[in-house]
């Protein structure tokens, strides 16, 4: 992905929701730079596959909530056994990938360009079964300390459900799928700390609980972790969008 700095950090502001959340303060912050440490072959439960595949498997953003893994395998194609933590996956394109487990099993999973689905952690050696290239964007969740406080504004499922669905919700994340018509605009809601995963090209103007407004974009199949903090987006594109937002607890 190529992005101007101005829209990095504009995308900090985009679009979302609260849901069973960590608080922060209303203002959004700057987007977090990928931490660097020096790379471990072994994660906790086995191989990490940024390091034993990196073909397949590029870590695009890291702090201490999520890791997001841009995962791309062309027709035909196939990794080492390896392993992944409790993660959401967001599809990018149609896809048919046949699993090996740990114990030699197999499995095929099949998904459709825009799903999102909750992986629990595990090991496993994947194929792409198709005659067509897949990506997806997989956000690998990092343990960290639940908080008993109360979000920082109205969730938007409660406020504006036109707008905002949760498809899943456990004791780790809340997927919530985005959907906007042309020209239509929502409430001042807010969100936590999230992963933004774009389905679509996306023009929005953004009012934040100051008053001001920026325009902001995105391409579809960007993805971006946003800090917690309040908005009200409006799409000032001549087309709808769609996005998936996991929010983290």
């Amino acid at each position: 992905m190529t992005w101007k700095l101005t829209q990095i950090i504009a995308i900090v502001s985009v679009l979302f929701v609260a849901a069973c959340s960590k608080p922060e303060s209303e203002a959004t912050s700057e987007p977090q730079l990928a931490e660097e440490a020096a790379p471990a072959t072994e994660m906790s439960g086995g191989s990490d596959p940024t390091i034993v595949d990196s073909d397949h498997y590029t870590t695009e953003f890291e702090n201490d909530a999520v890791r997001i893994v841009r995962i791309a395998y062309g027709a035909g194609e196939e990794s080492v056994m390896h392993y992944h933590p409790d993660s959401v996956a967001v599809f990018v394109t149609d896809q048919l990938v046949q699993m090996t487990m740990a114990d030699g099993s197999t499995e095929e999973f099949p998904a459709k360009a825009g799903d999102a689905m909750f992986t629990p952690g595990g090991q496993h050696l994947p194929k792409n079964e198709s005659d067509a290239p897949l990506e997806l964007v997989l956000v690998e969740l990092k343990p960290r300390e639940a908080t008993s406080a109360e979000p920082g504004g109205a969730h938007a499922t409660d406020v504006d459900s036109d707008h905002y669905t949760a498809e899943f919700e456990n004791e780790s994340v809340c997927i919530v799928r985005i959907a906007y018509g042309a020209g239509e605009e929502s409430v001042m809601h807010y969100h936590p700390d999230s992963v933004a995963v774009f389905l679509t090209d996306h023009l929005v103007e953004m009012t934040m609980p100051d008053g001001s407004t920026e325009e902001i974009s995105a391409k579809a199949g960007d993805a971006i972790f946003i800090p917690g903090g309040q908005h009200l987006p409006k799409n000032i594109s001549d087309s709808p969008w769609e996005l998936v937002l996991i929010e983290i607890k």
